[in-house]
């Protein structure tokens, strides 16, 4: 697309996913680990008033409510989920571009599936969400998690996010300033298990903010921000901090996460998971440097929050490093492939992902990553924490 001064487009991309059809449907279907028992009630929300109403007339029931998007990020028991299951099904992604200022805006309902938002920004030439290609998931999903891949974080591009708060019962707007970012983390997923951030009280299984829309600022620009990931850089011949065509970094993150099971393939077992199961151990130097063997990875840990432009390298946090969960996973004695030949197993692709090889359990799921867990910890003395969000169970 070739941006005119305040060129708008609106729906860029066209919806897409049909409303989920026949009985009310299990969480094992509603989930890309394709386990969780069935639920007491289901509500496919197509507005958002649809969305805040079913909330909130949960809330003030007193019943239990897990608002769903593409259900990547979660383990669910088997036994029944007493609650309400609202998945939301909105679809649509608009933006704005303003050449005079060499920025695009774009708006997006929290249901719409992520990739197709990247891919959206790749055509139309808006930088700064191409290294994030091939993440499974909704939109609404990622101001949670602060989604990250490959050297690129959304903490980079996020401008604000309209959330209805449960604790005040009204919609709000949340700038990017408030969301409270860090590694994987925000005020939103603390709000879950910290009374600080939950106003007083913690909320689940779905936060006190159940995310409705979410606004980006990108730049205008068929070049990528720079190269900072090393295997990257390498896959695409450059050196680190080169840029390159948007469209050439999306097909090769694209490529290196199906070489590692992580873009979904409902043939590919190894893509029955969660995605990383556990997230990389950050730790001060000293800590690092007494448990940590000498061979372990260590990164700098990059504080994305606080890029000056989108593009601009992340300032450096002193005092502490970052190592590799799969690193440690294998070094302890779990390989690729780990328990293949059971209903759980590694990934073969990659040791860091717990998959359903068919017919698995939660159970079976949870066995498997609390040997990792435990393993790691007697091997090598560090607690790996769980990214996924486990419902009815604990790991």
């Amino acid at each position: 697309m070739t941006a005119t001064p305040s060129s708008a487009v609106t729906s860029l991309a066209a919806p897409t996913g049909a409303p989920f059809a026949g009985a009310t449907p299990t969480l094992a279907e509603l989930t890309t680990l394709r386990v969780g028992g069935p639920v007491a009630s289901y509500v496919e929300a197509s507005s958002e008033a649809e969305l805040v109403d079913a909330v909130r007339a949960a809330d003030e029931e007193g019943t239990e409510v897990l608002v769903l998007g593409g259900g990547s990020n979660l383990l669910a028991a088997d036994e029944p989920f007493p609650g309400l299951v609202v998945r939301d099904a909105r679809r649509s992604i608009e933006g704005t571009a303003d050449s005079s200022c060499a920025g695009a805006a774009l708006t997006v309902p929290a249901g719409q599936p992520w990739d197709e938002v990247v891919a959206t920004a790749v055509e139309h030439g808006w930088m700064g969400l191409e290294a994030l290609s091939g993440i499974p998931g909704s939109t609404g999903a990622t101001p949670v998690q602060n989604v990250g891949a490959y050297g690129q974080e959304v903490a980079e591009t996020l401008s604000s996010v309209r959330v209805y708060d449960r604790l005040e019962r009204r919609t709000r707007m949340l700038a990017v300033g408030e969301l409270g970012l860090g590694y994987r983390t925000s005020v939103l997923k603390r709000s879950l298990t910290d009374p600080a951030a939950g106003g007083g009280r913690t909320w689940g299984p779905t936060p006190r903010y159940v995310v409705l829309e979410v606004s980006f600022q990108l730049r205008l620009a068929t070049l990528s921000a720079p190269v900072r990931y090393p295997e990257l850089a390498r896959t695409l011949g450059v050196a680190v901090g080169a840029r390159v065509p948007a469209g050439d970094v999306r097909a090769a993150v694209l490529e290196l996460r199906r070489g590692k099971g992580m873009v979904l393939d409902g043939g590919d077992h190894d893509t029955w998971s969660a995605g990383s199961f556990f997230t990389n151990p950050i730790m001060p130097v000293e800590e690092a440097d007494r448990l940590l063997p000498a061979e372990a990875p260590r990164y700098a840990v990059s504080d994305h929050t606080r890029i000056g432009q989108i593009g601009a390298a992340a300032p450096v946090v002193e005092g502490v490093v970052k190592t590799s969960a799969a690193w440690l996973i294998s070094h302890a004695g779990f390989e690729k492939g780990f328990g293949l030949g059971a209903p759980a197993s590694l990934s073969t692709k990659h040791s860091l992902a717990v998959t359903n090889r068919g017919g698995a359990t939660a159970a079976d799921l949870l066995a498997l990553a609390r040997a990792v867990r435990d393993g790691v910890r007697d091997a090598l003395g560090i607690e790996l924490v769980p990214e996924p969000v486990l419902l009815g169970a604990t790991l």
